[in-house]
């Protein structure tokens, strides 16, 4: 097994990232650090993206890459990169070999991240469970659509949380199949799991609309969208990039902006 890293300035990482993605769509790890931000894909020889190990163009973005075969260990470690987070004072979203939560009104909520998916550690996820617990502490119910599902967090603890029906799309096949497999460990319903191309189709109508998606998508988002959320929950973005994309989104303005670690993700309400 070989883990191949490719390391980018973080105001272009989400130009890396989506290059990286059409020559590796099952996944990349992404790793922030101070200023930079580290991508990396794993496999075998043969099936990673053909780029020698030094100085290297990715998606118009100079970029370091880095080849090392991966120990054999190398589960235990990828294990020790998900850790489980609390999300307010009541959502507990952890990888299954973590211990579960415990007290009242504790929601306990096991994530499996395959090897290609979070549990929602990353600053982008917890930006968004935070903005959707808001909804839920206001007393927001009704439908709610997650486009970019990925593992499922976000569907999945809307369901939790009371959300119904819930609807999950995402364009990687795999993604769907974690997401099925996460509610059904969950013991929740989600209504659909579906795949669908968001940068081809207009999303699925619901009342909230929650989006973890890359500035780009979001923007192609935005112009297809034919019915508008009562809320909108948009997230994936770094911080110089939020106003262009709640701008994209009018009518709908703009409630609440969270910012962590150089993301942001933001409320928005028709």
């Amino acid at each position: 097994m070989i883990r191949l890293a490719v390391r980018a300035p973080a105001e272009a990482a989400e130009l890396v990232l989506a290059a990286l993605l059409e020559l590796a769509p099952s996944g990349v790890e992404q790793v922030d650090g101070d200023g930079v931000v580290e991508l990396a894909v794993y496999g075998v020889p043969g099936e990673l993206p053909e780029l020698d190990p030094g100085e290297a163009q990715v998606g118009g973005v100079r970029v370091s890459v880095s080849s090392a075969e991966v120990p054999d260990d190398w589960e235990e470690r990828w294990k020790r990169f998900h850790v489980p987070v609390l999300i307010g004072e009541r959502l507990y979203v952890r990888p299954p070999w973590e211990k579960a939560a415990a007290g009242p009104g504790m929601i306990d909520l096991p994530i499996d991240p395959g090897q290609a998916f979070g549990t929602g550690a990353h600053a982008t996820t917890r930006l968004s469970l935070e903005l959707l617990l808001q909804l839920a502490r206001g007393g927001t119910r009704g439908s709610l659509c997650d486009l970019g599902c990925g593992s499922g967090v976000l569907a999945i603890a809307a369901a939790r949380l009371g959300f119904a029906p819930v609807t999950a799309i995402d364009f990687d096949p795999l993604a769907v199949q974690a997401t099925t497999a996460n509610a059904d460990h969950n013991g929740v319903c989600l209504e659909r799991v579906e795949r669908l191309d968001l940068r081809a189709a207009a999303s699925p109508a619901a009342d909230v609309v929650a989006a973890n998606l890359m500035r780009p998508l979001l923007l192609g988002v935005a112009e297809l969208m034919r019915d508008l959320p009562r809320w909108l929950i948009v997230s994936g973005l770094l911080e110089d990039e939020a106003d262009e994309v709640a701008a994209a989104f009018a009518p709908l303005s703009e409630r609440r902006r969270l910012a962590d670690r150089g993301w942001s993700a933001l409320l928005l309400e028709r």
